[in-house]
């Protein structure tokens, strides 16, 4: 049974760092490994390609339904696919993740992309990361992490990211676009980001990757 395979959430704000965490436990672990906020991202990306508009919720969830996403794991990390491209990238773009903040606030999107994300749930076990798995995709985790940090620390690490990939942007802009991002994500009404009354809460400002993974690997051990 489902519910009997277990499952490590990991939620918490844009850019805390919980999705290179939640790949390198689950390739410790042998674990597969479910990036929420790449669907959201993916069907972003899809409905701009479109023109669709982000406001229009029955065209985004009939969309979300339909979405051609795949997933898979290279010597770079994860990539992501739209049907036959490769949006790993583009889908991590501040616009990209601006309107997936949009779109995830929007009930009918919401319901079209649970039962693909519990659908990850397989043997041995799954490590999941995003803002509501712990809360709504999978109340009844195994473990379940919630990790933070400060809006600058995150912009500043979002910043040093885009410049590795020669990407230009202003970190006094990611700060206000952070902050944004938080305040919408923890006030919207269906599934808001928060951490989960059993949850493990940890704050990365002052940790490095290592220390945080050693605190999280003592917990599931």
């Amino acid at each position: 049974m489902a519910e009997l395979i277990p499952v490590l959430t990991i939620d918490g704000p844009s850019g805390s760092g919980k999705g290179t965490l939640a790949q390198r436990i689950a390739k410790t672990l042998g674990w597969h490994y479910l990036d929420s906020g790449a669907l959201y991202r993916v069907l972003a990306q899809a409905a701009l390609q479109k023109d669709l508009d982000l406001n229009s919720e029955k065209a985004l969830a009939d969309l979300a339904l339909t979405l051609p996403v795949w997933f898979s794991v290279a010597e770079d990390g994860l990539r992501v696919w739209l049907d036959a491209l490769d949006v790993s990238d583009i889908i991590r773009s501040e616009q990209v993740g601006n309107a997936a903040s949009k779109v995830a606030a929007l009930a009918s999107v919401r319901q079209a992309l649970l039962q693909r994300q519990r659908d990850f749930r397989q043997l041995p076990g799954l490590v999941t990361d995003g803002r509501d798995m712990g809360t709504v995709v999978f109340p009844d985790a195994t473990y379940k992490v919630y990790l933070t940090a400060s809006a600058e620390v995150r912009a500043e690490r979002r910043h040093k990211q885009l410049k590795e990939k020669g990407i230009d942007s202003n970190l006094a802009d990611l700060i206000v676009e952070i902050t944004e991002r938080d305040e919408r994500d923890q006030r919207r009404q269906i599934a808001p980001l928060k951490a989960a009354e059993d949850a493990l809460v940890l704050d990365s400002t002052q940790l490095g990757a290592d220390a945080v993974f050693k605190q999280i690997s003592a917990f599931i051990s």
